[in-house]
Parts: structure tokens; C-alpha cells; sequence
């Protein structure tokens, strides 16, 4: 099968290039502001019950069209609403159908942590995650080489954002070190898009007990949850599950409402 994520990355770094071009890094710099609020992903996720971190996406390299005429809004509040720890919106326009104004439309409706949800190849995108409200961003080891990735990393320490490193493989591992706030364990492949959650539970156990740590995809049931919990998951990002109902807010409402009485 065709490698998605090296399409998706090649055109990533086309598209900052041309960003670069209308607004410099230097523009940006200068437009941070220094009395943004913060919301930690990482405290959101210890302290929650339920650790669902709900995601805001239209469409997907797999499924196509998944929610299309959706506006940030309207779902990201009704997430909150509904007891999500935080939200995770897509930025990605080609293959996601986001784009950043979605962070920037939702950040004044909630309270809880946002996270960048992008593929991230270039610190002027974590710039640009700070200026439209975003608190944690989205590292993935598979894009990155490790020395890029943990120098990004420190940067958007730097900048007031925490960092949630993907690793899809044991092969990952190495990418953690201090500045990886939460660990999250994708069951997707992101080379063919194949999902298999039980890779959550397989590189649990390689990981250190005291991170937090996140399953991402294929997550679709409140039992599933319940496994992952008692393999030491704080946190759990699920969209599509919401997505593709006529009212994700209530979808996660119903979901959570199972997962505390089931």
C-alpha cells in the first residue's frame, strides 16, 4: 500500500514553506502574546475519570469524508459540555479538511486544553499553535528524525505548549525523553492506516510507569476504554466514533455515561 504519511509530510513542508512566504517567522515572533492562559493536557489527563480527549475532524485519509459541513463552534463546546478532558482539532486542510482558524474559533468557547493535531515538521507551526490559543501540540516519531523531533520539543516548551510524542513502535521509544509531556501509543499505522488497538496494550508495558499516557485510534467502545485503563492509560482520543453521528456531543455524552456505570 502507497505510504501515506510520506505524502502527507512532503506536502506538510510545501505548505510551510508557502505559509513563510506570506507571513515570515519573524512576523509571527512578533506577534506573540505573553498572557495567554494555559491549560495543561497533562493535568487534564491525571485528574480526569474518564480521559477522553474528543477530537474535532472532518475527514480522513481513509474514510474520506467523515463530517463535512461540521464547524468547530458548534462540536468543540458541545464536547466540553458533554465532560471531555480536552479536544484535539485538526489543522491538516488537504487530508483532514481542517485548518487553524478551527482552534482559533473554538479557544474563546472552552475552558479545557486544546491540542494542535498536525504534523508537525517546523517550529513556525508551533508559533502558530501559540498564537491561536492551542496548548499542547502533537509530535509524531514516524515523521521526524529524533534530533528534529526533541529540538521542536524543547521549543514549544519554550513557548508555553506541552508536548504529546506519537510512537507507533518499540522502535520509537527512543524519541522520549524530558520534554515529552504525554506519550501517546497510536494503533493506527500511519504508513497504511491500519488499526489494531491491542498495540496500545503491547507497548504499554515498555513504557515508564509514571507517564501519562494516551491510546489513539480504533477506540469505539466504553469497554475498550476500560481495558485500556487498567493498563495504565490516562487518556483517550477519540473522533471518528463521534464524528460520524448527527450529534457528536451527545455520542460522547452516551459514551461517557457508559463507561461510569458499565
Amino acid at each position: 500500500m502507497k505510504d501515506i504519511l510520506s505524502e502527507i509530510i512532503a506536502n506538510k513542508r510545501f505548505e510551510v514553506d508557502l505559509q513563510k512566504q506570506s507571513i515570515s517567522l519573524e512576523q509571527l515572533q512578533n506577534s506573540l502574546e505573553t498572557t495567554v492562559k494555559q491549560r495543561s493536557l497533562k493535568e487534564a489527563l491525571k485528574s480526569s475519570s474518564s480521559g477522553i480527549i474528543a477530537e474535532f475532524k472532518r475527514r480522513s485519509p481513509s474514510k474520506g469524508w467523515i463530517h463535512r459541513k461540521a464547524q468547530a463552534e458548534d462540536i468543540v463546546p458541545g464536547y466540553a459540555n458533554a465532560g471531555a478532558s480536552a479536544v484535539s482539532i485538526l489543522t491538516d486542510e488537504k487530508f483532514f479538511g481542517g485548518n487553524l482558524k478551527d482552534i482559533k474559533d473554538a479557544r474563546p468557547l472552552i475552558d479545557i486544553p486544546i491540542l494542535r493535531k498536525d504534523f508537525i515538521v517546523d517550529e513556525y507551526q508551533l508559533y502558530q499553535a501559540k498564537i491561536i490559543g492551542a496548548d499542547a501540540v502533537l509530535l509524531i516519531a514516524a515523521a521526524l528524525k529524533k534530533e528534529e523531533l526533541h529540538a521542536l520539543a524543547a521549543k514549544a516548551h519554550e513557548l508555553g505548549l506541552e508536548v504529546l510524542l506519537e510512537i507507533h513502535s518499540a522502535e520509537e521509544l527512543k524519541y522520549i525523553n524530558a520534554n515529552m509531556d504525554v506519550i501517546g501509543i497510536n494503533n493506527r499505522n500511519l504508513g497504511t492506516f491500519f488499526t489494531d488497538v491491542e498495540n496500545s496494550f503491547r507497548l504499554a508495558e515498555q513504557l515508564p510507569s509514571d507517564a501519562v499516557l494516551v491510546s489513539e485510534s480504533g477506540i469505539s467502545d466504553p469497554a475498550t476504554v476500560k481495558r485500556l485503563q487498567k493498563a495504565g492509560f490516562k487518556g483517550f482520543l477519540i473522533g471518528e466514533n463521534f464524528m460520524k453521528t448527527d450529534n457528536p456531543e451527545l455520542a460522547l455524552k452516551s459514551f461517557i455515561e457508559d463507561l461510569s456505570t458499565n
